[in-house]
């Protein structure tokens, strides 16, 4: 495999505006992203910017940024339409969609994100943890996967994903870590589709991908990032890579 990383940031986010550019402890949170790809060293990382500003405050740090449509309807878009300048050639086999909102993420988890894509028969990878509680397996923002691991084994296949407390019954549940590595032809044929019915009613964009038949596979690890969504988030992620 030979992958490239691209970070896909807008500054319309619904819940907190210019999201990218907040500061968290000093230095704007885009950047703090780009660290942890480059920090995974699975290969180049650029950022797919959505406006002018997030390119800018990219490119001065010494970083790569492609100006994307602002209208694109989703970061897969977004990643998708970046990858025409920044490989047009194709010479990068697998895509890692890598959301612009995870600081916390720890860089091996990034090199997770890619091993299921060992097995020929899998088209894209991502990543869970464990739910630890029924608030959080309640919460409809976090969203759950559908999946069941081996004894032994650290990837199994997604059957679904639900916003909803899946599955029923006794034994673990997964929270889905929106982090994705795609084959390229996978990319291709995934934003070449319309949005799917179970895509619209659940509002995840993953069930496009599992509507269409592709074969999604996920790499579990014990702790994962969140995502910064809200000023409280923002205010946790700052408290947590505060200097020590």
């Amino acid at each position: 495999m030979n992958p490239i990383v691209v970070i896909p940031a807008r500054m319309a986010s619904t819940r907190l505006p210019g999201k990218p550019l907040a500061e968290i402890n000093g230095r704007p949170m885009i950047l703090h992203m780009l660290d942890r790809g480059l920090a995974a060293g699975i290969g180049p990382v650029a950022v797919a910017c959505g406006d002018p500003e997030i390119a800018d405050v990219v490119r001065s740090a010494g970083g790569r940024a492609v100006l994307t449509d602002p209208s694109l309807p989703s970061g897969s878009d977004r990643v998708h339409a970046a990858l025409a300048e920044l490989d047009p050639g194709g010479v990068h086999d697998v895509v890692v969609n890598l959301q612009g909102d995870f600081p916390t993420l720890d860089p091996d988890g990034l090199r997770l994100v890619v091993t299921p894509l060992a097995d020929p028969n899998v088209d894209i990878g991502t990543l869970v943890v464990p739910i630890r509680d029924e608030i959080e397996a309640t919460t409809v923002s976090f969203v759950k996967a559908a999946c069941a691991f081996k004894e032994g084994q650290t990837i199994a296949p997604a059957l679904y994903f639900s916003r909803q407390a899946i599955p029923w019954g006794l034994g673990p549940r997964w929270h889905h870590v929106g982090i994705y590595a795609y084959r390229r032809a996978i990319l291709d044929r995934y934003v070449s589709l319309p949005p799917s019915p179970l895509e619209q009613r659940e509002q995840l964009e993953q069930l496009r991908a599992l509507e269409d038949g592709m074969r999604i596979a996920c790499v579990r690890m014990e702790h994962g990032p969140f995502g910064v969504d809200t000023a409280e988030d923002l205010e946790r992620a700052r408290a947590i890579l505060a200097p020590a």
